[in-house]
């Protein structure tokens, strides 16, 4: 029997396959994803959904769905065991750097469920009970084993991505090395049903000598998550229980626990695959990365994996561009993927530090600085950054280019108001396009427009001077929403080459007019 045929093969239905295969659905290529689960998860495990996610989702046209099941939090409470310590604003504190301005939290099990409907409307049905038995790159194609149940079957296709977790089959099958390491604290998390001093719609967190815990909303049906260490007496217990911490939990969350709806504890690992690609394999998410669950960057980290890497694998395999763009994708993540683990580790071992004089400042200090920094507009903006991922860059990237004003190639095109909406409007064609900020001089249209790229033009404004633009520059801007190639002047031939070196073209789909500040566009 000759293999089944398939464009991408996705190993792993977790938020960040899901995400690989909406993006590679939207621009028109065939997929195949499995998952070795009979289902969705049950629980809520990851909840922060970050700016830069509802961004993406924003461009696939899912944005309002996952927006509606969510949270918005609008305010991090900070308490200590003599009482408040400090309240910090989350409604808005990213005003101007994004449309999505706000803390959002939104339980993983709905979030991948939101993901799968919309799959299925485009008429891709998850594969469950589907494991990975076996693969081999060809060299022209990966020629994979898959297994459900009694039954096998082997698939060619050009690409397989492996999005299966952190003990992934497709990294074990790569013998790529995964070096990292554990933390000494065990934690507990639950979601549970109970009363207490909770902020409504917020995040409040405890800190003391000892640690931090954490209670905030999980659900729009009012039940809460509640996190923290596992208490020093129970840390090496065989089997701990809700029951057996039960006392401290409340105590330190501040929560009456009514019923328990979930309950595990885990130690948290670091680990960064020591590749993210081999030939035709690709690794994305948790197969490549895993890290403390500081500032909620793990589920959102993979799904950017997924947005950089899926784009450039629609082009490459609906032949837009030379398949030297696919080398771009290891560098700009795994770069990423590693200050990431650098950040979170340093803000993991403070937060969860047993030293007595960092206990002390955590406790004393720490609350009425980030009470001072987070009440000014640079402090909040910073922070909203850095949770964000608005602040992702790939400046050192090899397909990263030039600088106009404050803005490099590889950054994430600034988000300026316009009188009509927003210049994050045309990164709905998921498409190549050129922004001006200013006025697009005649010629540079008329030597471009053979090259099918749509030039979108701005008016000036302050905000687009505050973010760093350059007045009349002109930027080159993925389809991911970065900025390939930035020039303070408008010189056709710079694009031209640039262009040129990846064969790059635009999409063939999707032509339709697209109306900015007053202005027809087309969007091919």
């Amino acid at each position: 029997m000759s293999p089944s045929q398939t464009k991408i093969l996705i190993a792993g239905a977790g938020p960040t396959g899901l995400t690989l295969a909406l993006w590679l659905t939207r621009l028109g290529v065939p997929v195949r994803i499995f998952d070795k689960a009979a289902g969705p998860g049950e629980t809520s495990r990851a909840l922060a959904v970050q700016a830069r996610t509802l961004e993406f989702h924003r461009q696939i046209g899912i944005v309002e769905d996952v927006l509606a099941a969510g949270v918005r939090l609008e305010q991090l409470t900070v308490r200590t065991p003599a009482g408040i310590a400090a309240r910090l604003p989350l409604s808005d504190f990213g005003r101007g750097i994004s449309p999505y301005s706000f803390a959002f939290a939104l339980p993983q099990d709905i979030h991948e469920r939101i993901m799968i409907t919309h799959l299925e409307r485009a008429g891709v049905r998850v594969e469950r009970n589907t494991e990975l038995v076996a693969f081999e790159d060809r060299t022209s194609s990966v020629v994979a084993t898959l297994r459900n149940g009694g039954v096998t079957e082997t698939v060619c296709a050009a690409y397989l991505v492996g999005c299966d977790g952190a003990r992934s089959t497709v990294r074990h099958g790569l013998n790529i090395g995964f070096p990292g390491g554990t933390y000494e604290q065990a934690f507990y998390v639950a979601d549970v049903t109970g009363s207490g001093a909770v902020t409504r719609n917020g995040m409040d967190t405890t800190v003391s000598a000892y640690g931090f815990a954490i209670a905030m909303p999980v659900r729009q049906s009012g039940s809460l998550r509640l996190i923290g260490i596992v208490p020093k007496a129970h840390e090496a217990d065989e089997t701990i229980t809700f029951e057996a911490i039960r006392a401290d939990v409340e105590r330190d969350t501040g929560i009456k626990v009514n019923e328990v709806n979930w309950f595990s504890t885990y130690r948290v690992h670091h680990r960064v695959a020591e590749r993210f690609r081999v030939g035709r394999v690709f690794l994305c998410g948790d197969a490549g990365h895993i890290h403390s669950p500081a500032g909620g960057q793990g589920m959102n980290t993979g799904m950017g994996d997924a947005v950089n890497l899926g784009w450039k694998l629609a082009a490459v395999v609906q032949g837009r561009a030379d398949q030297r763009l696919l080398d771009s994708y290891e560098p700009e993540r795994i770069a990423f993927a590693r200050k990431l683990i650098e950040s979170t580790d340093t803000a993991f071992r403070f937060i969860t530090s047993r030293s007595r004089l960092v206990g002390l400042f955590r406790r004393y200090l720490m609350p009425k600085i980030l009470n001072v920094l987070l009440h000014t507009s640079f402090g909040s903006r910073a922070f909203f950054g850095l949770i964000s991922q608005a602040a992702i860059q790939y400046r050192s990237g090899p397909i990263s280019s030039g600088t106009a004003g404050k803005i490099s190639g590889g950054d994430r095109l600034p988000y300026v108001l316009t009188a009509s909406g927003n210049n994050f409007e045309p990164l709905r064609s998921l498409d190549w396009q050129v922004h001006v900020y200013g006025a697009a001089n005649a010629e540079f249209r008329a030597i471009l427009a053979p090259t099918g790229i749509p030039i979108h033009s701005f008016a000036w404004s302050d905000m687009a001077k505050a973010t760093g633009l350059h007045r009349d520059g002109a930027y080159l801007v993925r389809p991911d929403g970065h900025v390939a190639l930035a020039s303070p002047v408008q010189e056709a031939a710079a694009f031209q080459r640039y262009l040129a070196a990846l064969s790059l073209r635009p999409r063939l789909a999707e032509r339709a007019p697209y109306r900015v500040a007053g202005t027809m566009h087309s969007l091919a």
